[in-house]
């Protein structure tokens, strides 16, 4: 069996080639990945300008010491421009955000000066103070954001600043999807003695969506060979990753890893793990295909560990794991060695520090523990049982 390195390491050795690109409108950007560097076409500010409500003044007017009465010769509104220059004496009451005008380089907040009509009274201040300098922001060519972001409000609200309505992107990649086996059923459909709704198909949904990816729904298919072969050529036509849950054990039924032997390649098929040992993954055709276990905790993880960081990388992200920390053990915990194990767990910090406790029955058919939980509990491979107190390592599951 492989470990959880080896199989993460080797699939995303397979993935060589990235979604390929395309234009959108920004307001269509949010949570894509960027596909180009984004450089500022021009300065930001692009101009000097006044960052409070006040006075423009040339400093050669700034007294040293006591106060000085200067003549206010205009009104300058934010989005205005003076087409004059500021002589000897004068001032212009100016807006946040205007230009400063020519031969002004400081600013008086307009609560530090005295105004008597068309003239106000000023005393000593820094030379420059409250201008916000062009360029100092952003200036003209850098790369503002880079290659492999992936686009949050903020990150849009910035292109839109440099006047971007339009941005390339990775395209989504294309995940097709398809539960097995005669004991699953849609939800709401009527369900026969032995049967089990669908619940694979719809986390795995959610989860290919929260990871980028475009979902092609191709439903269940039951245990037929011919029908589960025919289902899984379909799919590598039409989507760049193919995912089944289901049938990827050594059971009779078991069909998908034999039908994948027979019109695709296996690189592996099992890894030293629990829950979710059983795991296919090659390729039909030019789709990769990711064969992943029925019980639910088991297919959910493996989907986590596995398939989000090939979706990943293929649509250009450049952090493809997520973070992970030390928490204290706050009960004990069997651990078999030699594999890695995965706990649901509900982490807190308390007094100055993180803990962390298992949800309670760890079995891979409990979903109802991916719920109650908010993180992992990661074992490694070479340790064995937990004693309360000890740290352990935890990744959040949000």
């Amino acid at each position: 069996m492989f470990t959880v390195e080896q199989a993460q390491n080797l699939i995303l050795a397979r993935i060589v080639r990235e979604a390929s690109p395309e234009m959108v409108s920004i307001t269509r950007a949010l949570d894509r990945v960027l596909a180009e560097d984004a450089r500022a076409p021009f300065d930001v500010p692009p101009t000097d300008n006044s960052a409070v409500d006040g006075y423009a003044v040339t400093s050669a007017d700034i007294p040293a010491a006591g106060r000085r009465d200067l003549a206010v010769i205009a009104d300058l509104p934010a989005g205005s421009v003076f087409d004059g220059g500021l002589g000897a004496g004068q001032t212009i009451r100016i807006m946040t955000g205007a230009p400063m005008p020519a031969g002004a380089d400081t600013v008086f907040p307009q609560e530090e000066v005295e105004r008597f009509g068309d003239r106000v009274r000023v005393g000593a201040i820094a030379k420059g103070a409250n201008v916000r300098r062009r360029g100092e922001d952003i200036e003209a060519g850098t790369i503002v954001i880079e290659r492999g972001t992936v686009l949050r409000p903020q990150e849009i609200g910035l292109l839109t600043s440099l006047g971007q309505c339009q941005i390339l992107v990775r395209r989504r990649p294309r995940v097709a999807l398809l539960s097995t086996g005669d004991e699953v059923v849609e939800p709401g459909a009527a369900r026969k003695p032995g049967q089990i709704y669908d619940a694979n198909r719809f986390t795995l949904r959610g989860s290919v969506e929260r990871s980028g990816g475009e979902v092609i729904d191709l439903g269940i298919v039951g245990d037929d060979r011919e029908g589960l072969r025919e289902r899984l050529t379909e799919a590598s036509r039409v989507a760049d990753f193919v995912v089944s849950s289901g049938g990827v054990s050594v059971g009779v039924y078991d069909l998908v890893k034999a039908v994948l032997g027979e019109i695709g390649t296996i690189e592996f098929w099992q890894v030293a793990m629990q829950p979710g040992r059983p795991l296919a993954f090659g390729a039909i055709g030019g789709a990769h295909f990711f064969g992943l276990p029925g019980n639910p905790v088991a297919s959910m993880l493996a989907f986590r560990l596995f398939v989000r960081p090939a979706l990943l990388r293929a649509a250009g992200r450049r952090r493809l794991f997520p973070d992970a920390w030390e928490a204290r053990a706050t009960e004990p915990m069997r651990k078999k060695q030699g594999r890695r194990e995965f706990k649901r767990g509900i982490l807190r910090f308390h007094d100055g520090a993180w803990d962390v406790r298992t949800t309670g029955p760890q079995g891979s058919g409990i979903l109802s523990s991916m719920v109650a939980g908010n993180c992992l509990i990661v074992l490694e491979e070479d340790r064995g049982d937990v004693a309360a107190g000890e740290m352990v390592r935890v990744e959040p599951l949000d």
